[in-house]
């Protein structure tokens, strides 16, 4: 029987925590409005990158321009008049009560004036962080009140997954290891790191929280995507691996198929940490013993077999991966 072969060698092995977790933005935010009035004009639409400060909306300003002239005005008034006041006090012509009194009317008045110019710069509706308009919830032309829902802006420059690691998993984690992420929805392959780890034990799940940051991606992943994260709990180095292939199962026992001259040999071995292509063996291999990775599950203990060539395995791959 023909079969392929690979040697036993040393090599580092990891096992790892799989979970699934939703992409999400690292800010996201409604913007508000802060006065009430009609739009004026829309700056922004969706899909829009905007920068920190940028004008998103203008609402109607002319009654919020009016309050700050008048209290402009009013101030002027109460400074004029505290001059006066100074001059009567210095002059020992006006009790401390009363010059007190024009000055606290002067400071209210000044208050006011900041109050309303406030309320004018809150006309022009301003991006909070640097970020992507995702929704716009008002047209223009539309009267809206202080608290109502403008904009929804996201921040994407770097997506973040929360995992939920079961506290006895947790061994070796910590900030800023590697990531491996595959996006459900496209079979992207991303890489991130762990950007936080939540010190407490949720005492109700026994989990730990996790913050994954992916700060590079494809233009086909997007927030909301979902994805398999895997991270790193523990690792060996310098084990003996041999590829997962060449590892069988049955009844419980696990095996591989040794060769030795032209015969298999089926030999009984202790597997440790398994990854997608590897599997540590703990014992029943040496270094160096040629393994069987195509064929094997046809194998009996003591068969004779060929070793294919490296020309031959890629020739018959197909065939004798369907055989086997």
């Amino acid at each position: 029987m023909s079969v392929a072969v690979e040697t036993a060698a040393r090599g580092d092995i990891a096992t790892y925590y799989r979970a699934t977790a939703s992409l999400d933005p690292d800010k996201r935010a409604d913007v508000l409005a802060r006065v009430a009035g009609v739009i004026e004009s829309i700056v922004a639409e969706e899909g829009d990158r905007v920068a920190k400060g940028q004008i998103l909306l203008h609402i109607v300003d002319d009654e919020y321009r009016h309050r700050t002239t008048m209290a402009r005005v009013d101030l002027e008034k109460q400074q004029a008049r505290l001059n006066r006041a100074e001059k009567i006090h210095t002059q020992g012509l006006s009790s401390a009560e009363d010059f007190d009194a024009i000055r606290t009317d002067t400071a209210s008045a000044e208050a006011a004036l900041e109050l309303a110019e406030l309320e004018l710069s809150y006309t022009e509706v301003r991006a909070p962080f640097t970020g992507h308009v995702v929704r716009r919830f008002v047209d223009q032309g539309q009267t809206v009140a202080n608290g109502t829902a403008l904009f929804s802006l996201a921040d994407m420059d770097r997506l973040l997954a929360r995992v939920f690691i079961p506290a006895k998993e947790f061994r070796s984690i910590r900030p800023d290891q590697p990531v491996q992420l595959v996006v459900s929805s496209t079979g992207d392959r991303l890489t991130g790191r762990i950007d936080l780890v939540n010190p407490l034990v949720d005492p109700e799940s026994g989990t730990i929280k996790v913050t994954v940051e992916v700060t590079e991606y494809p233009p086909t992943t997007r927030p909301g995507d979902f994805v398999e994260v895997s991270i790193v709990t523990d690792s060996h180095s310098g084990s003996l691996l041999v590829p997962r292939v060449a590892v069988v199962t049955e009844r419980g026992q696990r095996s591989v198929y040794v060769v030795d001259g032209e015969t298999a040999h089926q030999r009984a071995v202790e597997v440790g940490f398994e990854d997608d292509a590897n599997a540590e063996i703990l014992s029943g291999l040496e270094p160096g013993e040629l393994v069987v990775i195509q064929g094997q599950r046809a194998l009996r203990d003591g068969q004779p077999v060929s070793v294919l060539d490296a020309l031959e395995l890629d020739t018959d791959a197909p065939a004798t991966e369907q055989a086997g």
